[in-house]
């Protein structure tokens, strides 16, 4: 009777080693490339600050552009 325990045993402890350790491995790997998102996400995130500065600074470019289309049609519809 033993011996047919035994083995019963081993294989029961083997198997839940080996699917133990594939579910260690599968957690190890999503957790790898959860951490590559961040990552990205990290380093293409723009705060609300900076966002707002630079569209502050586009504006300016553009009424300054708007100035001098003006002075130009300003200057060329008086003849």
């Amino acid at each position: 009777m033993t011996e047919q325990i035994i083995p019963a045993v081993v294989a029961i402890i083997t198997g839940s080693g080996f699917l133990f350790n594939r579910v260690h491995h599968r957690i190890n790997d999503l957790d790898k490339r959860i951490d590559k998102i961040e990552l990205r996400i990290a380093e293409s995130y723009v705060s609300k600050g900076e966002f707002v500065r630079g569209l502050e600074s586009m504006e300016m470019h553009m009424l300054r552009i708007e100035d001098k289309l003006d002075k130009l049609v300003e200057k060329n519809s008086y003849p």
